[in-house]
């Protein structure tokens, strides 16, 4: 039978989880922002804005080694000037190497050097970059971490702070082209054995909180400084480990990969902004630029006073709670207390007075959980795959994603609801709360990051179901209830947050970012409901899945793009001498737009267009090549078995960049650039391409060692941030829904060098 007002309860229960996904993506803990009248030792708002409009304005792309960097690189210098603060620039050849890409860069840096303060010992170190891509002017990323280290420096002299340490804020060039700034630093030995402590603020976006999403190891003593240091946080130790599984970097990689200590902090809201001309001073949430001073201002004043010793420590495991709380506990704590938690659950399970079931109903309740879990991701996976078939893209939501979201939203209740049926109040509590310890285990045992999500919980429901189990009405009387819905609010709050952060970090494409956060927090309540009959469990079911699928049909309808979230779309032009044939490309993950098919006939399917390509790309003929191949003077020096080769690069002047590609069956053993080497995975079967990105690699030495003395055919490439005139018909019709982004709208040209 169907208890009375039990689909009423199941609703009232749907509402509390989307009202705590609510708190998780709206209650974070950002600050007010400060404007320019702000008490003058305050980091304010207002005043690094204006400094941002006074480094940028007018905000055009400044790459490294163009003209427009030396011009923001003149207004940092003139920045420091003007708070008293001497400056150095310190110029340098730095270089990124990405063994298992067969991927080595190579640049010519111009690293700014300010002396903040004076001290003691090791400095701690204010990191920012201040070049952009090509395709962007950067006021985010980073410009606004120059702002905030320009403001920290005014607001710390202003306060009259005193430093037990020196500190130095580096202002890196050449982040953007392969961290060739801070590899220069470091690669110095006078200015490596200056660093003690390094804070790095960065950006991904536009928006959102700023976070701390990478630490040195043994980050149980930072995490505490942090904590103490600053009002409003953001950080989770799953950061790291989702940050270690993406193929990026910042400078701060380069002096962790030396030992230092250091924090990292970045926003990532509105990404669809990121590396492309959206990326304006305009476009920066106050809020946003506020935490991130705040963090900075924080960070420094704690460690002017701390012994470095001391930040030397354990790992810890933590996360944060409404932007205010950062709970956390030594890594090495987390499975011994997952052990004894999940034991906990078994106690209750065996104490309680339970119902007499059959095996059958027992393994259906324990599996109830990962049903649902599986149905939650099988869900967001055909619903996506519906709104994606309408819409024709592979990110229907990009744009406009409410619409998906309250699909996928649905799709979970749809899922929770159906396993509700499959256990009594008190076998789904014990189920639920025996995965979650489970869990718990397992990520304690392998991926400690993750676990504090499961962990933590835990030492709260756990305790509670045991007390509750030797209970009169336990699971279902008024106690019980409470119990199992006070055990409920952990989670949600934890899994609902985790899903709105999710959605701002990847969009909705990764659905799965937020079905099963979303299916893991609502998985609590469901020993809250009551039994439902056939009936009533069939119309929510149905009701939730018809919801979900009209709403993913809606969302498919709606435009994919705007003009304010984009579709990331380069137009290259390729000279091919290889073939003797130019192309143009058009570089999007998407369809082509229709605008760009009737100004030129690009192929129905994308194709690597050259050996310099990475991704595929849509391709149209060009006619015949327009350009001087770039070349190269080679000698070579005989040892062994095998030969030196050194190249002297000859390219155009307009060159931004040179490229040489060399294959994998070639026997190269290293590349060298300014005394900087490179040794190639031979086991990747790759190709290895060597790269020198700054202007005056036109002209460069590259040295390459051969295990052998044959002839060898080098791909020679120049890339040049431009397009020739006859490529404004085609930026013409980019639709204002599609922008350029990373590298820009460039030029390619390249041709076979024999070096026999």
């Amino acid at each position: 039978m169907n208890a009375p007002g039990s689909s009423l309860r199941v609703l009232l229960l749907a509402l509390l989880a989307i009202g705590f996904w609510f708190i998780g993506a709206y209650v974070d803990g950002m600050p007010a922002p400060k404007g320019v009248d702000a008490p003058a030792a305050d980091f304010s708002e207002g005043r690094a804005r204006a400094t941002l409009h006074r480094l940028l304005d007018p905000e055009t792309p400044h790459p490294v080694s163009s003209p427009a960097n030396a011009v923001v690189r003149a207004r940092i210098v003139k920045e420091f000037a003007a708070l008293g603060v001497k400056t150095s620039i310190y110029t340098g050849t730095g270089c990124e190497g990405r063994t298992r890409y067969g991927f080595f860069a190579c640049g010519t840096a111009n690293d700014i050097l300010a002396e903040v303060a004076p001290g003691q010992g090791k400095a701690i170190v204010l990191l920012a970059h201040y070049d952009s891509v090509p395709a962007g002017p950067g006021a985010s990323d980073d410009q606004s971490g120059v702002a905030t280290i320009l403001e920290t420096v005014r607001a710390l002299k202003a306060g009259g702070l005193k430093s037990d340490h020196p500190i130095l804020a580096v202002i890196t060039d050449g982040e953007e082209a392969g961290l060739l700034g801070a590899s220069a630093f470091v690669t110095n030995p006078a200015l490596r054995d200056r660093v003690g402590v390094v804070v790095n603020v960065e950006a991904r976006g536009n928006a959102g909180p700023s976070l701390l999403f990478q630490t040195s190891p043994g980050d149980g003593p930072l995490i505490d400084l942090y904590d103490r240091a600053v009002s409003e946080h953001a950080t989770s130790s799953l950061f790291a480990v989702i940050y270690k599984l993406l193929p990026n970097d910042t400078d701060l990689t380069v002096f962790l990969d030396k030992g230092f200590t250091g924090f990292n902090f970045a926003f990532s809201g509105n990404v669809a902004h990121y590396h492309t001309p959206l990326d304006t001073i305009a476009h920066l949430d106050p809020s946003t630029l506020q935490m991130h001073g705040d963090n900075l201002f924080g960070i420094v004043h704690a460690l002017a006073h701390t012994d470095f010793a001391t930040l030397q420590g354990s790992d810890d495991i933590y996360l944060t709670l409404l932007g205010r709380f950062v709970p956390r506990m030594p890594a090495g704590w987390a499975l011994p207390l997952a052990l004894v938690v999940f034991a906990m659950i078994v106690a209750a399970a065996f104490l309680s007075q339970g119902e007499v079931l059959g095996i059958g109903r027992r393994v259906l309740a324990f599996a109830m959980p990962l049903i649902a879990l599986v149905g939650a991701g099988l869900f967001g996976w055909l619903l996506h795959a519906i709104a994606s078939l309408i819409s024709g893209q592979p990110d229907p939501s990009y744009a406009h994603p409410i619409a998906l979201r309250l699909a996928l939203g649905a799709g979970v209740f749809a899922a929770t609801v159906f396993v509700s049926r499959f256990a009594s109040p008190r076998m789904a509590a014990l189920a639920i709360w025996g995965w979650m310890a489970l869990l718990a285990v397992v990520t304690a045992a392998l991926l400690p990051g993750l676990s504090p999500y499961f962990l933590f919980p835990c030492l709260i429901g756990a305790p509670l179901l045991l007390i509750q189990s030797r209970m009169r009405g336990a699971w279902t009387g008024t106690a019980g209830q409470a119990a199992l819905l006070a055990s409920a609010l952990l989670p949600l709050l934890i899994w609902m947050a985790l899903a709105a952060s999710g959605e701002m970090l990847q969009g909705l494409v990764l659905h799965p970012l937020f079905t099963i956060p979303v299916a893991l927090g609502a998985l609590t309540l469901v020993p809250l409901t009551r039994p439902l009959s056939r009936p009533t469990w069939l119309r929510l079911c149905g009701g939730g899945a018809a919801v979900a699928v009209a709403l993913a049909m809606g969302a498919g309808f709606q435009p994919a793009y705007s003009t304010i979230k984009p579709q990331r779309l380069n137009i290259t032009f390729i000279d091919d001498h290889l073939t003797g044939k130019s192309l143009w490309s058009a570089d999007t993950s998407a369809p082509l737009p229709k605008q760009l098919r009737d100004a030129a006939p690009f192929g129905n399917a994308p194709e690597i267009a050259s050996p310099i390509g990475l991704q595929p790309s849509y391709l149209a003929p060009a006619g015949k090549n327009r350009f001087a191949v770039p070349t190269a003077d080679a000698s070579s020096e005989m040892f062994g078995a095998g030969r030196i080769v050194t190249l002297q690069l000859r390219g155009s002047e307009a060159a931004n960049g040179i490229i040489v590609v060399v294959p994998k069956d070639a026997g190269l053993a290293r590349a060298e650039i300014d005394g900087h080497s490179f040794t190639p995975d031979t086991a990747s079967g790759r190709d290895t391409v060597v790269a020198c990105v700054t202007r005056d690699c036109r002209s460069k030495l590259i040295r390459l060692t051969f295990a052998g003395r044959g002839p060898v055919d080098l791909t020679i490439g120049e890339q040049r941030y431009s397009l020739p005139p006859d490529g404004a018909k085609l930026l013409a019709a980019r639709p204002v829904t599609a922008t350029k982004h990373q590298s820009g709208d460039t030029t390619l040209i390249f041709g076979k060098l024999r070096v026999p």
